[in-house]
């Protein structure tokens, strides 16, 4: 998605080393409608990308070499700082917007399904089963040059089906009760990562919890995942990383209490 739109034009042999930095520099320096820009570690799976193709092209179709060798990466393996609630710390931020029903839900979906915004902001009602209890994430919203945009999610990895626990079902269904004319393929949440972001901020000022990013609520889902005791493999599949060593480098520092948790148990075991 990142890779075509510039390149898609180029010969690949016709590409230099120059073209690829504009190409990261202009990556680097975009910011969104509300001034954010792309993660560190975002840009540096884009990079990935890239080089990946290059190297290819370079063992099997006889390309000289790679101009993303001698231009350099971008980006991050790992954020910088990773923020995230713990269960008391949400408890006591959606309990601040018990009075704001529509970001009520939507939180309360990101928190327990550990979704990205953009897929929060496409789903439809279609996309719900509250028989078997499972939510499909197979698309992503955005907001370019005023237009509503719904296009294919992050990676293939990220079109998959999540099991919701029954307190969501519950506030879903009152949700989507109060919903006059709501069709299937309608947008559940007709709004846009701005009101996403003020709600947010309204719920940390009431709370006075730590504050956080919108995308931290999918980290605090993994935190409370990883807390559970579940695998990297489950996780990895919830979330919709494309793989496993993806959620091992980013929620690697989650996990060493569990080292201690496995010898306590074997301890438990000794003859």
């Amino acid at each position: 998605m990142k890779i075509i739109p510039y390149f898609g034009k180029f010969p690949l042999d016709a590409i230099k080393p120059t073209d690829i930095r504009r190409w990261q520099n202009e990556l680097t320096n975009y910011r969104d409608e509300n001034g954010k820009p792309y993660s560190q570690t975002y840009l540096k799976t884009i990079n990935n990308q890239i080089t990946a193709i290059f190297n290819y092209a370079v063992k099997y179709y006889g390309l000289k070499e790679n101009p993303c060798h001698k231009a350099g990466g971008m980006g991050k393996k790992n954020a910088d700082e990773m923020l995230f609630w713990t269960k008391d710390e949400f408890a006591a931020f959606i309990s601040a917007l018990k009075g704001h029903p529509v970001s009520y839900t939507m939180f309360m979906t990101l928190y327990y399904t550990g979704m990205r915004e953009g897929e929060l902001l496409a789903l439809t009602p279609s996309d719900i089963d509250f028989d078997k209890g499972t939510l499909i994430i197979n698309k992503s919203y955005q907001r370019l040059s005023g237009k509503d945009i719904v296009s294919s999610p992050k990676t293939p990895k990220s079109n998959r089906v999540v099991t919701i626990p029954e307190i969501l079902k519950a506030t879903l269904r009152s949700y989507m009760d109060k919903c006059y004319g709501l069709q299937p393929d309608d947008r559940l949440f007709p709004y846009t990562k701005s009101y996403l972001y003020h709600e947010m901020e309204y719920g940390i000022k009431e709370s006075g919890v730590k504050r956080i990013r919108v995308h931290d609520i999918r980290h605090s889902h993994a935190s409370l995942l990883v807390e559970m005791g579940f695998s990297p493999l489950l996780i990895a599949e919830r979330l919709g990383h494309e793989r496993v060593q993806t959620t091992m480098d980013t929620y690697s520092h989650l996990y060493p209490n569990k080292q201690v948790e496995v010898a306590n148990q074997l301890d438990s075991l000794a003859i």
